[in-house]
């Protein structure tokens, strides 16, 4: 946990998909500032992303489904190195809020394990789902010269969606209407907060 929050960059596996994207064509302070807002959204996200699955995987009653948890948690972890580079290059910083954003994923994550493996499945599918459609919204709002953020968000969506099929895959649950939108609320409320702070 202290790693994730405080420990600078995390080491990826993966190599960053900007490398090989066109070269940069941001152009004002203003895209910058914008890109890098956005960017920030993101990089809070992989820090939630990572408490709720180290919170998931501490409860998870089944082996494989503990191991489903820690494979989505490494593939955030190269989620969490891109955006941090891609932060710096912009010039921005992270979210103030990143510890408090881990710690309230992570207790998220140990109710949600501690519920069922089938439910826990269901809430890292939904999970999954609601991101998508959040990195659907930032690949559209970038500005159009921001490759390398683009090509960051766009492995990063394939891989969402990677993570959602194996989740049904394994078994999830389907979750209740007042659940996904609860979780909804709540991601906008991270959001809308990480964008200014």
């Amino acid at each position: 946990a202290l790693r994730t929050v405080f420990g600078g960059r995390p080491a990826a596996k993966r190599d960053n998909p900007a490398e090989g994207a066109t070269a940069d064509a941001v152009s004002t302070a203003a895209e910058r500032r914008l890109s890098a807002r956005l960017m920030r959204v993101n990089h809070a996200g992989e820090i939630a992303a990572q408490a709720l699955y180290h919170g998931q995987a501490m409860t998870a009653r089944r082996g494989d489904v503990r191991e489903t948890m820690m494979q989505a948690a490494q593939e955030e972890n190269d989620h969490l190195a891109w955006c941090q580079d891609r932060l710096k290059e912009l010039g921005g910083g992270t979210s103030l809020l990143d510890p408090a954003w881990y710690a309230g994923s992570l207790a998220i994550g140990a109710l949600a394990g501690a519920a069922g493996d089938g439910w826990s499945l269901g809430f890292l599918a939904e999970t999954e789902r609601q991101v998508v459609a959040h990195l659907d919204d930032h690949l559209h709002r970038l500005p159009a010269g921001d490759h390398r953020s683009r090509a960051i968000l766009r492995q990063m969506r394939d891989d969402e969606l990677r993570h959602a099929t194996t989740a049904v895959n394994a078994g999830a649950r389907p979750l209740p209407a007042p659940v996904k939108a609860l979780m909804s609320l709540t991601s906008k409320v991270m959001t809308w907060t990480a964008y200014r702070i």
